[in-house]
């Protein structure tokens, strides 16, 4: 049995346009072409695809892709793996879940007694969070700093990283509090703790100004940056930014 292009697209989801693409990159080529040079597709064809697409969910570049499958020939040992993975991402989007309604429950309950913003555990807000696609994207923004991040992380100590997270957290909240306040983000008071944000970063890495700004604006600009800083209260992200700005202006070079 084959199929048609357009209805392979249909059972996918995938676009006719991207199974041309795949075709032409001889990631996913049709089983044959008919003699009015319509694409056709057979079943080993739409595992492949299948499989494809899996990869694309766990976040796999096309290259990588490529060399998986063409370099792999038992199709169950490779759903199974492809299995395993999705088990564990199902796992930790649970974890998620549980998160981010612990921390729902928790603010909750601090606007019904008005009270400023406060976390009974500030680790549990970034449990269940994954941070390798920032890592990767910073490793190719940055090499240089990237690297020396890197080593820098490798020499803590589990404890040692417990507690870093356990001050960045405490330090979001109390800049979370500031602004709740309507405290300027120029104030020596905000920006006293824009400089222990400061020293803190350059326990990994040492930006100079353009680069603290930039780091600043990523908070912003980045979804999953801007999740962590809306999850203590919203708008803290360009709190921050907008302090880090004064900040760079009139400490760095």
């Amino acid at each position: 049995m084959s199929w048609a292009i357009a209805e392979v697209a249909r059972m996918s989801g995938v676009t006719s346009r991207t199974l041309r693409h795949y075709d032409e990159i001889g990631l996913l080529p049709p089983a044959g072409i008919a003699a009015n040079g319509h694409r056709y597709y057979e079943e080993a064809d739409l595992l492949r695809l299948q499989q494809i697409l899996l990869m694309r969910e766990l976040g796999l570049g096309l290259r990588e892709i490529q060399a998986v499958l063409d370099s792999q020939v038992d199709r169950v040992a490779v759903l199974r793996e492809h299995h395993q993975r999705l088990l564990g991402e199902r796992d930790r989007l649970s974890t998620l879940v549980r998160t981010v309604g612990r921390t729902i429950a928790e603010l909750e309950a601090a606007e019904g007694r008005d009270e400023t913003v406060s976390i009974n555990r500030p680790e549990n807000l970034f449990e269940g969070f994954d941070s390798s696609t920032v890592d990767e994207e910073a490793r190719e923004r940055w090499p240089k700093q990237w690297e020396q991040s890197r080593r820098a992380v490798q020499g803590m100590t589990p404890a040692e990283m417990e507690q870093w997270q356990r001050e960045v957290t405490a330090q979001m909240i109390r800049l979370a509090e500031h602004m709740v306040a309507g405290v300027p983000v120029a104030d020596p008071v905000v920006q006293a703790e824009i400089e222990t944000h400061y020293q803190g970063i350059c326990r990994f890495w040492t930006p100079n100004a353009c680069a603290y700004r930039g780091l600043g604006q990523t908070y912003v600009d980045d979804p999953r940056f801007r999740a962590n800083y809306d999850k203590i209260a919203e708008g803290l992200a360009e709190y921050q930014r907008d302090a880090m700005a004064v900040y760079a202006e009139a400490h760095l070079s």
